[in-house]
């Protein structure tokens, strides 16, 4: 194991850090492809062809998921020895402050590197990703305060409440093949995806792939009904694209990630999933998606989940801004147990190359707060918040900046005595992304 945590380390650095080093020699490749649209403009990935099918790169998201096809991307991309190249990543240091008695606070940091490549490969386009992070290390098992978040455990015996916990050292290792159908006018083609970990068609892009999510530091209280599986050990895609329209269905392991987040688990390949996804202009992305999850929760292995997800994302270039609206409805069916109902509505808006807002707001039926566990009662909760963003060192495809947010949680009565009436919780963070 010490092996392959030290081959895919390494795999994740060359990814990472090939672009940047090879950006200067490969000039010459990148003007070789100024007859397709968009090529000038060296750091754009609309220009660069999609790994899965006949569209613009700009348009994939995380693992097999979409996203309007308009959208804007940070990172370094180019182009070696046939190989397209991008490497992207974030570290925010955040000092978080939860209100309320369930409240409390720490310091820590939420972190990822992701490499990817890609090309073309006798009839098809092969495609690899690798994306790792050190939360294990800078946020701990026990993860950092989040009032009303709920979902996975910290030490394999009791479940992490009002707590977001960090990611997996492995966030993905992933490769996929799609070949083209018909004539290049017929834009469609037929691919295949294999992750271990990897994400299944199941949900919209995962909260920090999708740009109405990213800047924000706080995980969505929406998470685990709408991509919790996008860290999922043992998964395998088919799809069909022509157009704007993809179906595609997964089998994957249905059981999140344990408490031992350093290690890669082994498939079992239990559940499965199946997702249409339309982009009908380059501005719009809608998918719907059904899934199966076998024994998901660790800590509840006789329960299944059925997971249905709705979602919708807008967004709209203006000049040097830019905003992007995610609107998505997630739906936890237990078997043994009851459905519960998740609503999340957020934006983010770049003024200019330096400002950003963005805002959330949440509104969600959680059975695990009061009582513990998925037999206890189902409380209607909500959050509000709104975060600001300056990026005072902006070079290239790199910025550093800082930012503040500021969230209001709601509880109904029977929760006041442990949360308050509307507690207020905050952070201030320092932010670097490529």
């Amino acid at each position: 194991m010490m092996r392959s945590f030290q081959f895919f380390s390494a795999l994740a650095l060359v990814l990472g850090l090939a672009a940047p080093l090879r950006a200067q020699q490969d000039m010459g490749d990148m003007k070789d492809m100024k007859d397709m649209p968009g090529m000038e403009h060296m750091h754009s990935m609309h220009a660069m062809p999609g790994v899965l099918g006949p569209y613009g790169l700009s348009r994939e998201a995380s693992g097999t998921a979409w996203q309007p096809e308009s959208t804007p991307h940070t990172g370094v991309h180019t182009v070696a020895n046939g190989w397209n190249l991008m490497t992207h990543g974030f570290a925010d240091l955040i000092y978080d402050r939860q209100g309320g008695p369930r409240g409390g606070s720490k310091t820590f940091s939420e972190n990822m590197l992701m490499g990817m490549a890609n090309r073309q490969l006798g009839p098809g386009r092969l495609g690899l990703r690798a994306m790792v992070s050190a939360e294990p290390s800078t946020i701990g098992r026990e993860g950092y305060p989040l009032l009303l978040q709920t979902g996975e455990t910290a030490n394999g015996l009791t479940p992490l409440v009002d707590r977001q916990h960090p990611h997996d050292r492995f966030m993905e290792l992933s490769a996929s093949y799609s070949v083209p159908l018909g004539t290049a006018a017929d834009h469609s083609s037929v691919f295949v995806y294999f992750g271990l970990p990897g994400e299944p068609a199941l949900g919209p892009a995962a909260f920090m792939h999708r740009f109405s999510g990213l800047d924000n530091p706080e995980a969505p209280l929406s998470h685990h009904w709408l991509d919790s599986t996008h860290v999922t050990f043992g998964v395998a895609t088919l799809g069909w694209i022509r157009d704007g329209v993809k179906l595609e269905g997964s089998v994957f392991t249905g059981r999140e990630p344990d408490q031992n987040r350093n290690d890669i688990e082994s498939p079992k390949m239990d559940s499965w999933s199946l997702r249409a996804t339309w982009n009908p202009t380059p501005d719009w992305s809608f998918q719907v998606s059904r899934g199966h999850l076998h024994s998901p929760e660790q800590l509840e292995p006789e329960i299944d989940l059925d997971r249905t997800t709705i979602s919708a994302t807008l967004n709209r270039p203006l000049g040097e801004r830019n905003i992007q609206t995610t609107f998505a409805w997630g739906r936890n069916d237990r078997n043994p147990g009851r459905a519960t109902n998740s609503y999340l509505l957020e934006s983010a808006v770049t003024l200019d190359d330096r400002n950003t807002v963005f805002a959330r707001v949440e509104q969600q039926q959680n059975d695990e707060l009061g009582d513990h566990g998925s037999g206890g009662t189902v409380f209607n909760v909500g959050k509000v918040s709104l975060g600001y963003i300056w990026d005072g060192v902006r070079i290239e495809t790199f910025r550093g900046g800082v930012g503040i947010l500021g969230s209001l949680s709601r509880v109904p009565h029977e929760l006041n005595l442990d949360y308050g009436e509307t507690p207020f919780s905050g952070m201030a963070f320092l932010r670097v992304k490529i």
